[in-house]
């Protein structure tokens, strides 16, 4: 199996036993090579109620870690402003290290629960 084939069937694995509710979203981050995109999202409902990406912020360190750790504070403060403290967290069947983790310890210190 290719690599984007195995990270798909863990995707799917992982989506079957996660869902975000209207009181406790689904956090999702997606991985490129390039850039990374995180949505909270409302599965009951199928709505995104938050988006982001690591071009939406500015970060005075270089490297796509600290991208990543920036994102997850910036979307910490968006879900703060739409009053979502608490989220399920969904890897996108990346493994939990480097920017995933990064963004993850970002939304932590931010304030989300997972």
């Amino acid at each position: 199996m290719f690599k984007k084939e195995k990270v798909k069937n863990k995707h799917r694995k992982i989506r079957a036993r996660i869902s975000g509710t209207s009181k406790r979203p689904r956090l999702h981050v997606f991985r490129s090579l390039k850039h990374i995109y995180v949505q909270v999202i409302d599965d009951s409902k199928g709505k995104t109620l938050l988006s982001a990406s690591d071009q939406d912020v500015s970060t005075k360190e270089k490297g796509k870690s600290a991208a990543a750790f920036a994102l997850g504070k910036e979307i910490a403060k968006r879900a703060k402003e739409k009053k979502i403290k608490e989220v399920v967290f969904d890897r996108g069947g990346n493994i939990y290290h480097g920017r995933i983790k990064a963004v993850a310890e970002g939304a932590r210190d931010g304030g989300l629960k997972f």
